[in-house]
């Protein structure tokens, strides 16, 4: 008999996500010892921007963008520690601020 175990090509994305919430929750014990004052970088949007996925608030959407075009807005995003979506939100309210201040002049 064969007593390999069966992998599906998704087993190593599998582990690394679950590395991740391992190395999550190890951080969220170690940050419940110091205070919250001490992180600056952490923001009242850094911290719900993580659950955006399950909030009532959010709605998920697909834009296409031009490949280089999303490479500059995801290095840039990654270096700034900022999440695209969150880059994104901040561009459409401003759009749409100005597009109702445009009618409103005339």
């Amino acid at each position: 008999m064969n007593n390999k175990k069966k992998t599906s090509r998704f087993d190593h994305l599998i582990d690394a996500a679950r590395s991740r919430k391992q190395r999550r929750e190890i951080q969220g014990v170690a940050d419940d010892h110091q205070n919250f004052k001490d992180k600056p970088h952490l923001t009242d949007d850094h911290l719900t921007s993580q659950s955006k996925s399950t909030s009532p608030d959010y709605t998920r959407t697909t834009i296409y963008l031009p490949k280089q075009l999303h490479r500059q807005l995801k290095a840039t995003a990654a270096s700034q520690e900022r999440q695209m979506s969150d880059i994104l939100t901040e561009l459409v309210e401003q759009w749409l601020l100005s597009k109702s201040q445009g009618q409103d002049g005339h």
